[in-house]
């Protein structure tokens, strides 16, 4: 496997960019002269109507094309030199593509400029995942493509097609795509048992308080601490919270005590609740109580939910509702009066607890004063506190499992506005693609290891759906001496998770 020298030359590419994105299904369209009727969605919509005609037909004619050699695995991609076509059908006859322009390198030749595309360096993995991601984030908002055709035709469903994916398409970030998409992981808030069992109880409390919620998941610090969502729900809503709804509501989190945010409550207490999905102030009579519609369980029960996003500190909760029944002001009312003030005693809590299980585990230095245990205490956040070190650390490692979908890195900073980047060289994470890959195609354990031309190693570990990815900064390093450091990280890391030696 090879890797291309970290630095490169002086010329900086030009990043992968979106081309075009369209839906069809061929079954609506199928008579000479109709053909427009098969595009459900176009993007941009600016082109001529030949040309998507002209596009959409390509399309067609290479999946039937492929579909004569594997019957059952037609074409997820088409690689020329310019772009790279992506396809999926999510549902039966409907099909989603994405075409990606290649990477560009602006050059000199014979003192012209001219551009070279490289034509090898997008992964077909990541951005098919990126695709599958388009359709489960439209699902999660609008249901099902054949679900919309049974409540109104054609018609409805273009015009969720175009409302969602005209502001959705826009998001996507191409040249900060990489492993992390391929995984579309949870990461999980680390606990101890007694601080876990205390927010199970808050949760059976609450459902118990308010009837109507039928699911909630509990989250703090962005990372998921309980739900009572199915895995595949749970991990897509998780990306919508993570990566769009709370990087919107950053601002309103530097309040301080006497914010008018929130009212007095009785008996001088105050807390630091708040709806980030529904009304903006539960004390003013004019409110609108309106709450977005998620779609799980689609395959099954076909589930349609109220989503109620309410946050205290550094801690969020999810609750969901059924569609049938609409929330009034009364009732947020009531919620934000019961859960407010035992969810800022809880965030408080599971912060402090937390900085002291990371103190004793000898992570943490000096533990700083935040919040008190009662409400109203100043100061809004409480700090994680992490080690800190002046140069770069000597590896950085991704870690997922496909079981429970738990996901951590070192790698990527903190995600925000859809953007995952990462710390380390594109090159590299090019190789932890190639990896990822390379596992793919094989059931058993398996462990590969990669000395880059920058110097870094490479290793990957799979093992019972487990996978590890580790970057080494050693360069004077053996085959051998990687080995070990690797097994070192395994043990202080992951010391309750067995990895094949």
């Amino acid at each position: 496997m090879a890797a291309a020298a970290a630095g490169g030359g002086p010329e900086k590419p030009l990043a992968p960019a979106l081309l075009s994105f369209f839906i069809y299904n061929p079954r609506l369209g199928s008579k000479e002269g109709e053909e427009e009727k098969k595009i459900l969605l176009y993007y941009p919509n600016e082109v001529e109507k030949n040309e998507k005609i002209r596009s959409v037909g390509l399309c067609e004619a290479i999946v039937q094309f492929t579909r004569t050699f594997s019957p059952l695995k037609p074409a997820k991609s088409l690689h020329t030199q310019k772009n790279r076509q992506f396809f999926n059908e999510p549902e039966e006859n409907f099909w989603m593509v994405m075409v990606v322009r290649n990477p560009v390198i602006g050059k000199q030749k014979d003192g012209k400029p001219t551009v070279e595309y490289q034509e090898e360096e997008l992964l077909d993995k990541v951005y098919s995942s990126v695709l599958q991601q388009c359709y489960n984030m439209y699902k999660l908002f609008n249901g099902t493509f054949r679900k919309a055709i049974e409540d109104g035709g054609v018609k409805i469903l273009k015009e969720r097609l175009e409302k969602f994916f005209h502001r959705y398409l826009q998001t996507l970030h191409l040249q900060s795509c990489d492993l992390l998409d391929v995984f579309c992981g949870i990461s999980f808030f680390p606990l101890d048992k007694m601080t876990y069992l205390r927010i199970q109880s808050f949760v059976n409390k609450m459902e118990e308080s308010l009837s109507i919620v039928k699911y909630t998941a509990f989250l703090y610090n962005d990372q998921l601490i309980w739900s009572g969502l199915e895995q595949d729900d749970m991990r897509i809503l998780y990306k919508y919270l993570t990566t769009s709804l709370f990087p919107r509501h950053i601002e309103p989190e530097l309040a301080g005590r006497d914010s008018p945010i929130h009212a007095e409550m009785p008996g001088n207490l105050q807390h630091y609740g708040r709806f980030l999905t529904g009304p903006l102030n539960v004390n003013d009579p004019e409110a609108k109580c309106r709450f977005p519609k998620i779609f799980v369980n689609t395959e099954d029960t076909y589930e349609e939910l109220h989503l109620i996003v309410y946050k205290a500190m550094s801690a969020a909760v999810c609750f969901m509702i059924d569609a049938s029944i609409q929330p009034t002001l009364e009732f947020c009312r009531k919620l934000d009066c019961i859960v407010g003030p035992q969810l800022t005693v809880l965030a408080s809590d599971i912060c402090e607890q937390y900085n002291i299980n990371k103190r004793m585990a000898g992570f943490g230095g000096r533990q700083s004063k935040g919040p008190g245990r009662k409400p109203g205490h100043s100061g809004l956040h409480c700090p994680i506190r992490s080690p800190r070190s002046e140069k770069e650390p000597q590896f950085k490692f991704i870690y997922f499992n496909h079981m429970n979908l738990a996901e951590k890195s070192t790698i990527h900073m903190r995600r925000t506005s859809n953007i995952s980047l990462a710390s380390v060289h594109p090159d590299l994470m090019k190789i932890l693609g190639d990896i990822n890959s390379d596992f793919t195609r094989v059931d058993d354990e398996e462990e590969i290891i990669v000395k880059a031309m920058s110097d870094y190693w490479i290793v990957g570990k799979k093992s019972d759906q487990r996978e590890l990815y580790v970057i080494l900064n050693q360069k004077n390093a053996n085959l051998i001496e990687v080995n070990e450091e690797v097994k070192k990280l395994c043990a202080t890391q992951f010391n309750n998770i067995f990895f094949l030696d």
